[in-house]
């Protein structure tokens, strides 16, 4: 449960802590975590943004379009907090109109694919701010799924997490699809969702993004250096901020 932030309104927080790196070191818990649109806490309970406020986050990456922001609001104005907006994805589509008769794991791995090729500046600069920030930073998108996904297993690649716990934290969303989608219905009143895997995030679609990415750049590591841009430094004191051990 340590992993899990239960908010009224938010569905998707959690810490990237506590998992462990091919060194024998783990990711320092408390330190980053990833979320569904903090939006949401502007017409939350007072609780809400107190249980935020509390976790001492002093970074939000909002990795929505501005045109999602200007719709949808963004974090409150807190005090205290560096907000930054990094729009990773350049081709944006409806997952509520997907078509059910496509492949829904292959189809979305190839949109993550877009987003790793056409957002490049833009995940280096998240990359450059996580590693240089100061306190806790919470990176989030909408549900908190798919951009948030992307940048979660890069970052847990680039801190060699294996695999296995790459998959299995993108997979935790599952747990909050029913509210997902719960959302989208009550947003989008009388509109049909077209495609049953709204919400859904089975480990399968970063297995085959990772193997897509390795394929084409050879690793995590060498995506980022190579087509992202990212000066390696910033990849050591990324690990430096964010593993602790062995």
């Amino acid at each position: 449960m340590r992993r899990h932030i239960t908010f009224e309104r938010l569905h998707n927080f959690r810490d990237l802590g506590g998992y462990r790196t091919a060194d024998g070191g783990t990711v320092r818990w408390e330190t980053l975590y990833r979320a569904d649109s903090l939006a949401k806490l502007g017409d939350a309970e007072p609780a809400d943004l107190q249980r935020f406020r509390a976790l001492g986050v002093a970074t939000v990456i909002d990795l929505r379009y501005p045109w999602e922001i200007d719709g949808k609001g963004r974090l409150p104005e807190t005090e205290g907090i560096a907000w930054h907006n990094f729009s990773i994805e350049h081709r944006p589509y409806d997952q509520a109109e997907i078509d059910p008769e496509l492949d829904p794991w292959r189809y979305l791995a190839d949109r993550f694919a877009e987003v790793a090729e056409d957002g490049a500046e833009e995940l280096r600069a998240a990359l450059e701010v996580i590693a240089a920030a100061d306190g806790p930073l919470v990176f989030h998108c909408a549900s908190g799924k798919d951009r948030t996904g992307l940048l979660a297993a890069v970052v847990l690649g680039l801190l060699d997490v294996a695999d296995e716990d790459v998959l299995a934290d993108f997979a935790l969303t599952e747990l909050a699809t029913e509210r997902l989608v719960a959302d989208w219905h009550a947003t989008h009143p009388g509109r049909e969702l077209r495609w049953p895997g709204y919400g859904r995030a089975p480990a399968e679609i970063i297995r085959l993004f990772l193997a897509d990415l390795r394929e084409r750049h050879g690793s995590v590591y060498g995506y980022v250096t190579g087509h992202v841009g990212l000066d390696p430094a910033v990849v050591v004191r990324l690990r430096a901020r964010l593993v602790e051990g062995p």
